[in-house]
């Protein structure tokens, strides 16, 4: 670090945790606006849990699609949920805070946060099955010092076989994946290729919304046995086996990776980018998409969410741009190439080359 910079990250600090000058910014017309966002952004990081809460209750209720049949009050509410008047009241009134649920004159209506809730079912399946992270952050502490796998790793079972393990991960996965697949195949158009493996790509979700858009297209997934047993779309063929331990299949000019990467340590990443590399034939592409570190303006999902979630699951990390280029470099991949897309908080892409 520059001499200048750590100075000035001394000064910098050294004044906005002075109370007298976060009292005097925060009445000076030029810095109250700024003031106010910083003292909303800590009370966020302070309550933010709070938040994720509130959004939990309003799922595991069924308020939304409760309040979207139609003008309801908080009675109705109450007698929805088995809630107490109270609680259901209590319930309504952060939710209409989190602008989940809207309140026009005496009635209550989904709200703008609560409508884009409801058109992502896969972010409601998500905010649902958080129950099992909440279990192992109640001691964030000890989380951090001992990476002892918990709920969330014995729910994400990716070396079992059989299918009452794999089916809630499937489902869930499945119920996510439409929207990051929209903003993938946007991002990189598939027509130009002749046949696709998806690895890793669980019910077929990705690959059917490959061949919706390049109908000429051939797909398979790569997955566990007890994974592509569940695949229902007929166009999508399904090849049993472990990335972690097997050969790949060959004949394939396209690989993708779609959310695989992060959920894997460097130990399993290096070896599976090198089978893909010796499985495709010169000229072929490899397609990784996940959500990355470093990602501006989305740094917090990154290495905040993303990296406590996986750290939770027992396996994987957030990896920015440059670290993945760095391990496809290492994989023998060349001609790396981001691919801007339409939410890159939640996914980015890169292609990469076998010459």
């Amino acid at each position: 670090m520059a001499p200048w910079r750590e100075r000035w990250i001394g000064w910098r600090n050294a004044r906005l945790a002075d109370p007298a000058f976060q009292r005097w910014a925060a009445r000076l017309p030029l810095t109250r606006r700024i003031a106010r966002a910083r003292a909303r952004a800590l009370f966020d990081v302070v309550a933010g849990f709070v938040y994720s809460q509130v959004a939990f209750a309003v799922v595991e209720t069924g308020l939304l699609p409760f309040l979207a049949g139609g003008r309801r009050s908080v009675a109705d509410v109450a007698a929805h949920t088995g809630l107490p008047a109270a609680g259901a009241e209590r319930l309504v009134r952060a939710a209409i805070a989190l602008k989940l649920v809207e309140a026009a004159g005496e009635g209550l209506f989904v709200g703008p946060a609560g409508a884009a809730l409801l058109g992502n079912p896969g972010v409601t399946e998500m905010i649902a099955h958080h129950r099992f992270l909440y279990a192992d952050l109640a001691d964030p502490v000890a989380l951090f010092r001992d990476r002892r796998p918990g709920a969330l790793a014995a729910f994400w079972a990716y070396d079992a076989a059989a299918e009452d393990r794999v089916a809630p991960y499937s489902a869930l996965m499945a119920a996510s994946q439409p929207g990051i697949a929209a903003a993938v195949l946007d991002a990189y158009p598939v027509g130009r290729h002749r046949r696709l493996l998806d690895i890793g790509g669980g019910q077929g979700v990705f690959a059917a919304a490959a061949l919706d858009q390049a109908p000429g297209l051939g797909a398979a997934v790569f997955d566990l046995p007890a994974v592509v047993g569940r695949i229902a779309d007929p166009r999508v063929a399904g090849v049993g086996g472990s990335f972690a331990t097997d050969l790949l299949p060959t004949g394939n000019d396209l690989v993708s990776l779609v959310r695989v990467v992060h959920d894997h340590d460097d130990a399993v990443v290096e070896p599976l980018l090198a089978k893909i590399f010796a499985a495709l034939p010169p000229g072929g592409t490899l397609l990784l998409a996940e959500p990355m570190a470093e990602t501006p303006g989305g740094e917090p999902v990154g290495d905040a969410y993303f990296g406590l979630y996986l750290w939770a699951m027992g396996s994987g990390e957030p990896r920015s741009a440059t670290r993945l280029r760095e391990l496809l470099a290492a994989a023998g991949f060349t001609d790396v190439r981001e691919h801007p897309t339409t939410i890159p908080l939640l996914v980015r892409v890169l292609t990469a080359k076998r010459r």
